[in-house]
């Protein structure tokens, strides 16, 4: 038996998973968030510990027998975020989250400080990454980074509290901008720009690899047997992957949690910084991926149930789904950048706008109009990544805000939502909406295959890793899984969604000096 452990932004998932890859049973316990500042993002790793122990103690109720056969652990968990602990090894400050924007002007200062960081890191600095954030400590907060001894990521400082030991995977550690991401090696020179060194950092090991054994303490108040083996695991899309079964080149996901996503693996490491597309190490040894973010997806259609006072998300879904076809087309268009945006704009400063507003809207109308922003966003990312294959690199000294020769390439190979791709899987808590999902697979051209636990996929690679970490092998603990649903492009929808996307293209170059 294994146990997938899944940290969320908004609470963490845990998942049982029997030999035969069955799934067992699940739990769930909330994580709240915070946000003292505008544009700021933070939570208590405390609170992470306790959600964990409250999952844990429903999945012992649910499932005893099960419970009790668990051999291994694998962890997933939010990236980017800062844990930093003093020599004691105490949390210093609350954790700043990926989602947090106030590191802007400390990714120029970065980039300026080491010139070929794209090339070494395969990424834009982004306010969301790690390493900004510690820039952002050293010059804001510099009582507590003079305290700082370890610097871990979120699901990394799960573990500490398991095992002990500060340890972190391949696909995690490349969103701190402290990776040399070809290497697969902590890069010297980043880590001197932000005034740290090695012995700041948690050990690397790939993320199906064993890093310890649950401390005899924790097993024993978990009900659970000695020598339980916790994997290294992976970042939350990278772990999502490994739980679809994406493990060779041009296989993927699209991604309908907080944020969105559309990932594909890759054979070899591809940097398209020109396009804020990121490339990152998988789970896998010796594979990458190329990834789009937009930094609200699934948040953003629930932040508009509660704009509309409704109390149900999937009721206002299938509101969504009764709208006649020409309701669709007068909906106002919405820019989805509610925490600012990644790919293809990364520009913290991007902001929510809806557009075209009329007194005859209903709640319905902007439930559309964000399951479509989001779509369009997404396509955004979709076709930054279609057009990454020719990108030679951004000259190293344009700004790293600059997006108008980006715009405009994107422009010309937005030709309409769809050049038709190969399927991808859709995953994330927003999968379960069947409008929404239909709309997807029209916007991007691309049939998507839901598999059956979409919801859960984090937390099922995390078990996934766990299995290869007690030696099982990756071919069979990788298989795709089922389809519990499939939807095709429509041509008639693609007709409608080509025109208003042509309009949404024209709002972020028109509204961008005004955010």
């Amino acid at each position: 038996m294994y146990l997938g452990i899944d940290l969320g932004t908004s609470g963490v998932k845990l998942l049982l998973l029997n030999g035969a890859q069955t799934l067992v049973a699940t739990a769930d316990a909330a994580v709240p968030q915070h946000r003292p500042q505008p544009t700021w993002s933070e939570q208590n790793p405390a609170d992470w510990m306790a959600a964990v122990e409250a999952a844990v103690a429903q999945l012992r109720a649910q499932a005893p027998a099960a419970w009790a056969q668990v051999r291994g652990i694998g962890l997933s968990g939010h990236m980017h975020g800062a844990v930093v602990l003093g020599a004691q090894g105490h949390v210093l400050r609350p954790a700043i989250l990926w989602n947090d924007g106030r590191a802007s002007a400390e990714c120029a200062q970065l980039e300026d400080a080491v010139p070929t960081s794209r090339q070494i890191t395969g990424n834009l600095a982004m306010p969301g990454f790690t390493a900004p954030k510690l820039l952002w400590l050293r010059t804001h907060e510099p009582a507590v980074f003079a305290q700082v001894r370890t610097v871990l990521l979120p699901k990394d400082w799960l573990r500490l509290q398991l095992t002990g030991d500060a340890v972190s995977d391949m696909s995690d550690a490349s969103g701190t901008l402290w990776l040399d991401v070809q290497a697969r090696t902590w890069s010297p020179a980043m880590l001197q720009a932000c005034g740290l060194d090695v012995s700041h950092m948690p050990k690397l090991a790939e993320g199906s690899a064993p890093t310890g054994t649950l401390r005899s303490d924790v097993a024993r108040r978990w009900g659970l047997g000695e020598g339980v083996v916790v994997a290294a695991g992976a970042g939350d899309n990278a772990a999502s992957a490994v739980g679809v079964g994406a493990r060779t080149a041009g296989q993927g996901f699209v991604s309908l949690g907080t944020s969105g996503v559309v990932f594909r693996v890759t054979d070899a490491f591809a940097p398209a910084t020109e396009r804020a597309v990121h490339a990152f190490a998988h789970a896998l040894p010796q594979r990458w991926h190329h990834m789009s973010v937009m930094l609200s997806a699934a948040s953003a259609f629930g932040w508009v149930t509660r704009l509309t006072g409704r109390s149900d998300e999937a009721q206002l879904s299938d509101a969504v789904g009764a709208l006649s076809t020409s309701r669709q087309a007068q909906a106002p268009l919405f820019l989805p950048y509610l925490s600012g945006e990644r790919t293809p704009h990364n520009n913290a400063a991007a902001t929510g706008v809806f557009m075209g507003l009329r007194a005859e809207h209903e709640a319905a109308d902007l439930a559309y109009a964000v399951m479509e922003g989001v779509g369009f966003g997404l396509l955004d990312g979709l076709n930054a990544m279609r057009a990454a294959g020719a990108g030679q690199g951004r000259a190293a000294g344009e700004a790293v805000g600059s997006t108008t020769p980006v715009q405009a390439e994107l422009v010309e190979a937005r030709t309409a939502p769809g050049a038709t791709d190969s399927a991808l899987a859709l995953v994330g808590g927003g999968a379960r909406s069947n409008p929404w999902a239909q709309l997807l697979a029209s916007a991007l051209g691309t049939p998507l295959q839901r598999p059956q636990g979409a919801h859960a996929a984090a937390a099922l690679g995390a078990a996934r890793l766990a299995a290869m970490a007690c030696g099982g092998d990756e071919a069979h603990w990788c298989q795709p899984l089922p389809a519990d649903a499939t939807f095709m492009p429509q041509p008639a929808q693609q007709a409608l969604l080509a025109e208003r996307y042509a309009r949404f293209v024209a709002l972020y170059p028109a509204l961008q000096s005004q955010f």
